[in-house]
């Protein structure tokens, strides 16, 4: 018996485009597999690849299970769990290359393309950028090419290409058009539950030495801002984030958050409008500037002046803004929180404490005791620099006295500790400082190497006022980033420190790109789609408008296939259209030609029915065969001929 198309070996070269789909599928996860993992899975492919090459059988199946449990062994202690999103796609990642070696017919290559699908899909569980997006469409088109030739194994590659491109562009209108009318989910759509809400890189609620220095190392972005007309200028661009007044002597530490649905400060004097443009990073902190009205609701004011979010900002977040930088507040305060940021911890920095209680003895008013204390951080002949050595149990005692060396945690605590000891309310504030204007599309882009703290100091009649120590020892980094104000010995990103117009004008170029891809793809929210379905003039964007609107289009989608997909006659011209007027005269005898006859075969055919009409007609079949498929016909003296025999002709 033998053996049915679907059970028949694959031919070596759809060997090798089934295994070079699958090993595209599979390189974005590679770098991201445990060593082990990673090693077997490519050892794996390596062997098909000599599997193809020989033709060799498929291996026994016991010792396809033994690698298959070997690969579950170390997931589990690699990984410790088989569950989840990593240890999910990374069995997936072994289970793909297993089926390929397995494999051994057209039934098997379907099952490892279905596998390339799920692969394909899952790089968004990692992350939905640009560059993931173009890698799934070479993906797709990679494995529509490879289904083709499975179908056809004597197509050729390009044959292949242009028909996985057809393919494409024929799901380009229901992929836009599911797209634009498919309701929009706010969560974390492509991420599993158990692990949906990762921590993300960014600033925490705590502060120690060394935790805002390892995020400069960092040149992913924080957020931008689209300013509506001129963005301040960078002395001014003071994204306020956590505020920090609990210390236990090494450590700064975020008070339990008091917020309000509205602010509790009037604004007034200056204004800058902007939208606010925040990545996700798992915390409740929107950094704005300051002092921030929202012209939305669904935002929270903290009483520390923060503008929040009233949920974790887990996806990418859009707010318009409208900040007051010039507006006085904190004239009044609350004495607990005031005696709460006068407290230290006995017997901790004694040094900066002595040195402190002596700014006091020295000056009488606050304003004199603040002053003494930025002239002494300014004496101190202090060192900006990401590398400070490590200190110990009194960090500022250490910094001030001793290493003289420290980036702006450094800075902005120690200032605290000395301001506290001169009696003067002080608080730590981070965020980030600075920013950069992509001058492609407008927007002022701030990095986590933008990352800053700096000190807030309450003084009776003004309110909290902001203090920047470190601008007392590195100036340039207030004013021109933090690349200008590192040592040139200090590491920085590469885009980050590099002078280089052509690799700015890249990077600009890059970050416009994917901008517009946020905004517009990843940030196509609800709020979005209503207001695009507005102004298409959908009355609404209830369920039952977006099912109409979503069942009408994919009804036009569906007609406009069926009508390419139709079968076409080719365009008859008029020695086509005398034979069929000629073939509709014997039809109507009952004498139809079959599509699969010549004109010689009809002849006979005809000729066996219609013995008297035998003669007239094989002189119109054998004309019209000698003018279609004749080496030089003579159309212009024989076509009249032809159209008088066929008028003359009476079956």
């Amino acid at each position: 018996m033998s053996a049915s198309p679907s059970a028949a070996p694959l031919p070596r070269e759809t060997g090798y485009a089934l295994l070079a789909t699958a090993t595209l599928s599979l390189l974005p996860f590679l770098s991201g597999l445990p060593v082990l993992m990673a090693a077997l899975t490519a050892l794996l492919l390596a062997w098909q690849f000599w599997r193809v090459r020989q033709q060799a059988p498929r291996p026994p199946a016991p010792l396809m299970l033994l690698l298959a449990i070997l690969g579950a062994a170390l997931c589990y202690l690699e990984l410790r769990s088989l569950f989840g999103r990593e240890a999910g796609l990374a069995m997936l990642t072994l289970l793909l290359p297993l089926k390929l070696v397995e494999g051994r017919d057209r039934r098997d290559a379907h099952a490892v393309l279905l596998l390339c699908c799920f692969m394909m899909t899952g790089q968004f569980l990692n992350a939905q950028s640009l560059p993931v997006a173009a890698t799934v469409g070479v993906c797709a088109l990679a494995i529509l090419a490879t289904s083709a030739r499975l179908e056809r194994p004597d197509l050729s590659l390009r044959a292949a290409l242009r028909t996985a491109s057809r393919l494409l562009a024929t799901a380009l209108p229901l992929m836009l058009l599911l797209f634009v009318l498919f309701p929009r989910i706010d969560g974390p759509l492509w991420r599993m539950p158990g692990d949906a809400f990762a921590a993300s890189t960014g600033l925490g609620d705590t502060m120690q030495p060394g935790s805002i220095s390892q995020l400069i190392l960092s040149g992913e972005i924080a957020f931008r801002a689209e300013f509506a007309g001129a963005p301040p200028p960078p002395r001014e661009r003071y994204w306020r984030g956590p505020v920090l007044s609990d210390f236990d002597g090494r450590v700064w530490q975020e008070r339990p958050a008091f917020t309000d649905a509205t602010p509790n400060y009037r604004p007034s004097g200056n204004a800058y409008a902007y939208t606010l443009t925040v990545e996700a990073h798992d915390r409740p902190w929107l950094l704005a500037l300051d002092f921030p009205i929202a012209t939305q609701e669904d935002v929270r004011y903290g009483r520390d002046f923060t503008l929040r979010s009233p949920r974790p900002v887990r996806t990418r977040v859009r707010v318009a803004l409208v900040s007051y930088p010039d507006t006085r507040v904190g004239l009044t305060e609350n004495p607990g929180r005031l005696a709460h940021a006068l407290w230290l911890p006995e017997g901790s920095n004694p040094r900066t404490v002595a040195a402190g209680q002596q700014l006091a003895a020295r000056g009488a008013t606050p304003d004199e005791r603040l002053q003494g204390a930025i002239d002494f951080m300014r004496d101190a002949r202090l060192t900006y620099t990401l590398n400070p050595p490590l200190l110990g149990t009194h960090g500022a005692d250490e910094f001030l006295f001793d290493t003289r060396q420290g980036f702006c945690e450094h800075f902005a605590s120690a200032f605290v500790v000395l301001a506290r000891a001169t009696g003067l309310p002080a608080r730590v504030v981070t965020g980030y400082q600075g920013g950069e204007l992509n001058p492609l599309d407008g927007t002022l882009v701030v990095r986590q190497s933008d990352a800053h703290a700096w000190a807030e100091v309450w003084l009776a009649g003004r309110g909290w006022v902001r203090v920047d120590p470190t601008a007392t020892s590195a100036p340039a980094r207030i004013d021109g980033g933090i690349a200008q104000a590192l040592p040139a010995t200090d590491a920085l990103p590469f885009l980050l420190r590099s002078d280089s117009p052509v690799l700015r004008e890249l990077r600009h170029r890059w970050e416009a790109l994917s901008n517009g891809w946020n905004q517009w793809v990843l940030g196509y929210n609800a709020s979005r789609q209503a207001e695009l379905l507005k102004q298409l003039g959908l009355p609404g964007t209830g369920w039952r408008e977006m099912i109409l609107a979503l069942g009408a289009g994919a009804a036009l989608w569906l007609a406009w296939l069926m009508w390419r997909l139709a079968p076409r006659g080719r365009r008859r011209d008029a020695l086509d259209r005398l034979w069929l007027r000629a073939c509709r005269k014997l039809a109507r005898r009952n004498l139809a030609r079959q599509p699969w006859e010549t004109p010689a075969a009809y002849a006979a055919r005809v000729a066996l029915r219609l013995p008297g009409q035998a003669a007239a007609f094989r002189e119109i079949a054998e004309t019209y065969a000698s003018l279609r498929y004749g080496p030089a016909p003579d159309m212009a003296g024989q076509l009249p001929r032809l159209r008088d025999l066929i008028q003359r002709f009476r079956p």
